[in-house]
């Protein structure tokens, strides 16, 4: 009698897009933008393991047209994928320099931490994960983590570090993590030509080469 197939441990991979974009950009690892988010989170499972869901956290950018472009032909592309893309807010300010008097544009994204929070909480009561692989080092994430595991005794999360991004308060109550390194990065990027959902063809963007 053949043994049963073990059941494989089912993942969500939740993405904090800008994290993950600013960590890279501060690692110095300018060519890994045109990023495949779900090859990605694939090339990060273990054996046992299938990925049954992506969320991608970010805002749209504005009053920035090169930007705003970039960001749009990147979106379209993970939309590509299997890719659940969920947005918060991005937020023009001003800071004024109080000793000069000096004032500059600002801008900040609003949120995402609540958003992935949310998500994570939410999928672990409608039990759509055994693991929740987080892509963030963002320490206000440290909570919810922490209460996922005291009251979902069967799920855990495992977090991903994005480059210059590993946080020891997550590390802590995370069960399991990594630092995402540039190989696994260069490993998972698109093809300079995508096609969109659409049909529309997707070029890398010419300052992300």
């Amino acid at each position: 009698m053949q043994e049963k197939e073990q059941k494989k441990e089912r993942v969500i991979a939740y993405i904090d897009g800008f994290n993950l974009y600013f960590g890279m950009m501060e690692a110095g690892y300018n060519n890994c933008r045109w990023l495949n988010i779900s090859k990605l989170a694939s090339n990060l499972l273990k054996p046992g393991q299938t990925l049954v869901g992506i969320k991608y956290f970010t805002s749209r950018v504005n009053n920035n047209p090169d930007k705003q472009k970039r960001q749009s032909t990147y979106l379209d592309a993970l939309e590509s994928t299997d890719s659940k893309i969920i947005y918060g807010n991005y937020q023009d300010g001003s800071t004024e320099c109080k000793r000069c008097g000096n004032i500059w544009r600002t801008a900040k994204e609003k949120m995402t931490d609540v958003n992935i929070a949310t998500a994570i909480v939410v999928d672990a009561y409608k039990d759509e994960y055994d693991m929740a692989m987080l892509i963030s080092g963002d320490s206000d994430l440290t909570p919810p983590i922490r209460e996922v595991h005291k009251t979902f005794k069967n799920k855990r999360i495992f977090i991903a570090f994005p480059p210059k991004r590993h946080n020891s308060s997550m590390a802590l109550v995370a069960k399991g993590s990594l630092i995402i390194g540039r190989k696994t990065l260069v490993d998972a990027q698109f093809d300079e030509e995508v096609i969109s959902k659409t049909g529309y063809k997707l070029k890398i963007p010419i300052a992300w080469k």
